[in-house]
């Protein structure tokens, strides 16, 4: 199971944390520590690492030995890509999971950068929920992700249009509009003789 995902920059800074198990204790001391084991691993190394200090903050596994929690992590340019997983998953299932993301994240934002996390966080979640739910894998395939993200995106925009007649994108005569013109709707009417008297 996924318990974590978190993405901070090479600063330390959490630009994403969504956790699908509770926490024991604050989740800022959590990114702190993945950070601090993450940032001091040389780039010779694999991506993955057992983290038996992570208890503490996430809780002891009911299982043995083996059922430890491990750290599952990927650098692209200045931001760590980090789930937490226990030993249930793939250590190589889940990098081909953070590249799963950084692909639908780069679809959306078209070459994404820390800024589209910072200001597009509603977005970010989104793709994410359409990855994962509840620490379980929903969809792997980037296709199916990014026409499901971009369906969202249209339906919201048409939401905002019919709902506020004053928007630039309609004319006002939608269905929760009636004879309300907006002043680009009266411009174009004006200028195209529609709707002239």
């Amino acid at each position: 199971m996924i318990h974590a995902v978190l993405i901070f920059n090479t600063s330390g800074v959490a630009r994403l944390t969504k956790f699908y198990t509770p926490l024991h204790q604050s989740s800022q001391t959590l990114v702190q520590k993945i950070f601090s084991l993450v940032c001091s691993r040389p780039a010779g190394l694999c991506n993955f690492l057992d983290a038996p200090e992570l208890e503490a903050f996430l809780g002891p596994k009911d299982g043995g030995a083996d059922e430890r929690w491990r750290v599952v992590y990927r650098n692209y340019a200045t931001l760590y890509f980090v789930f937490v997983v226990d030993g249930a998953e793939s250590e190589l299932g889940i990098l081909d999971l953070i590249q799963v993301l950084v692909e639908s994240l780069d679809r959306a934002f078209e070459n994404v950068c820390e800024l589209d996390l910072v200001f597009h966080f509603d977005e970010v979640h989104h793709i994410l929920a359409e990855i994962i739910q509840g620490g379980l894998v929903l969809e792997t395939n980037v296709e199916e992700i990014d026409t499901s993200v971009q369906q969202a995106s249209r339906t919201r925009k048409e939401s905002y249009a019919s709902a506020n007649p004053l928007s630039l994108g309609g004319s006002g005569l939608g269905p929760r509009g009636g004879n309300l013109k907006t002043p680009l709707g009266w411009l174009t009417g004006k200028l195209t003789g529609v709707g002239a008297r």
